[in-house]
């Protein structure tokens, strides 16, 4: 009989799951980042050293926009910020050694997050973590190669339809985090915020101020629940 370290556990087949799932989506974002004015040495490097999804998508929505570089960068950014939550709860959940913090820091996004938290072994813990981080960073890069290949064949963006196909796949990736009524509400107030703004300011700002808009209507938020 296989041992637990060697066999699938539940952790392991979640994280392999996920990491399928969530891989194939690496081709909407080399499509995307190439039809944003980048080349495909550039996209494959936001996935390989970047790597968040959300945040690669808001970095080629804003350039796709019009933005400067120096606002893409901020959006992302903004939206990168989780990831240093997710960090300070999984450090603490699997206390990995010193040696490997870099690397668990780097694979730390919203689906290994996922697959580690829903188990309540500590070994498991681990498995979900390293199985999913590890799967989607090969996975999404493997398809980030192939769409950012397939969107430098596909030539013009505008003629397929895919100068709106960022602010399209970000829209996707949020809409499945809309459960409850507190998320709704912070939802439409930063879609109001961005509405009132984009007419006045250069583009990627709105995103920021929405951004902005999020924290301060979620402190209020926590601030009513006290």
């Amino acid at each position: 009989m296989p041992s637990p370290s060697t066999r699938l556990t539940p952790a392991v087949r979640s994280g392999l799951s996920i990491s399928v799932a969530v891989g194939l989506y690496g081709i909407s974002f080399g499509a995307l980042a190439v039809a944003a004015g980048l080349s495909v040495a550039q996209a494959c490097a936001l996935s390989l050293l970047m790597f968040t999804g959300g945040s690669q998508f808001a970095f080629v929505g804003v350039l796709s926009g019009g933005g400067t570089l120096a606002a893409a960068t901020s959006a992302a950014s903004l939206l990168g910020v989780r990831n240093a939550i997710y960090g300070v709860q999984l450090s603490a959940l699997s206390r990995p050694s010193p040696r490997l913090m870099p690397l668990q820091a780097h694979l730390t996004i919203d689906e290994s997050m996922a697959t580690a938290t829903a188990q309540t072994d500590p070994a498991e813990i681990r498995r979900g973590f390293w199985t999913a981080g590890v799967g989607v960073y090969l996975l999404w890069n493997l398809f980030t190669l192939l769409g950012a290949l397939a969107g430098e064949a596909l030539g013009d963006p505008k003629v397929w339809g895919l100068d709106g196909a960022a602010a399209a796949a970000f829209l996707g990736l949020l809409w499945p985090r809309l459960k409850g009524r507190e998320p709704i509400v912070v939802a439409v107030v930063c879609a109001f915020l961005t509405m009132l703004a984009v007419p006045f300011v250069p583009a990627g700002v709105p995103i920021l101020i929405a951004g902005a808009g999020a924290v301060a209507c979620w402190l209020l938020i926590e601030r009513t629940h006290r």
